[in-house]
């Protein structure tokens, strides 16, 4: 079985790039139980692959404007998850925090909005690595992270907090 000292992480190369974005005010989060495409039927943030020529945080922004017609303001860099699934897939995932947005979340093709109460998250209805971050993306610290997947099955993780002064690869 493949493990995470099995990669070499400084000359790993994704197969996709994505990002993901998620609006957090008041208690709550916004995320989307998403129609179609990588993780169709899971609770998720909206976020997707990021464009030739496109920033992570440009692509985070377009595809907030497409699940789910907002416009996310207050835009914060939160961190990086690698991906490397058994079968040869990989994704790197730039993950952004909003504090606010302009509009009203509607449903799209891609998309249906859900807002959840921060301490009451669907992880049941998540991908297997998100209870593992996500207490650094709600406290607001920046944060990496490596994992293994077989399928939707997470085989092996590494998280820890990033320095104020981390910097994203692209």
């Amino acid at each position: 079985m493949m493990t995470l000292q099995d990669i070499d992480w400084e000359h790993w190369t994704p197969v996709e790039d994505a990002t993901l974005l998620f609006v957090i005010r008041g208690g709550r989060i916004l995320l989307i139980h998403k129609k179609r495409g990588f993780g169709a039927g899971k609770i998720n943030g909206p976020g997707g692959r990021i464009e030739p020529g496109e920033t992570p945080e440009e692509c985070a922004l377009r595809e907030v404007e497409e699940e789910l017609r907002i416009r996310p303001l207050n835009v914060d860099y939160a961190g990086l998850l690698q991906f490397q699934f058994v079968d040869g897939f990989s994704i790197r995932g730039h993950v952004y925090r909003a504090a606010d947005f302009e509009g009203t979340p509607v449903e799209t093709d891609e998309a249906i909005p859900l807002w959840c109460e921060t301490d009451a998250l669907p992880f049941e209805r998540m991908w297997a690595d998100d209870p593992v971050w996500f207490p650094h993306l709600l406290a607001g610290r920046r944060f990496s992270g490596r994992f293994i997947f077989e399928g939707e099955r997470m085989v092996e993780y590494r998280v820890v907090e990033e320095e104020e002064e981390f910097e994203c690869e692209t």
